[in-house]
């Protein structure tokens, strides 16, 4: 029993490493987001740390304030959900062969 404890704990160390060079890695990766053909696209990193912004300068008119702030948004969502998507990979590689018990959920990404 105080075997199988001792490995246990081994594992939990193992996984709190891993886990921290995943955000580790998280944190230089890259998507971009975009919204209205391409005409706003949105960097960030894959913790959702937004770093750029492009607009199409077409869009860059008084009267297009609107659509042109929906479309920022539109984008920064995209990406986001990109960032996501690549964290969520990121941990099914981390936790691939590990048996978690039911019910057990991993830490949330901070995004």
């Amino acid at each position: 029993m105080l075997k199988n404890f001792g490995q246990m704990m081994k594992q939990a160390q193992e996984m709190q490493e891993r886990m921290a060079e995943m955000q580790e890695r998280l944190s230089t990766v890259e998507v971009t987001g975009s919204s209205g053909a391409g005409m706003v696209t949105v960097t960030m990193s894959a913790k959702g740390e937004a770093r750029g912004l492009t607009i199409d300068p077409s869009l860059i008119k008084e009267d297009e304030k609107e659509v042109l702030e929906d479309l920022i948004i539109a984008a920064v969502n995209d990406a986001k959900s990109k960032a996501e998507a690549v964290g969520q990979e990121e941990m099914q590689k981390l936790t691939g062969g590990l048996q978690l018990p039911p019910g057990f959920e991993m830490p949330k990404m901070p995004f």
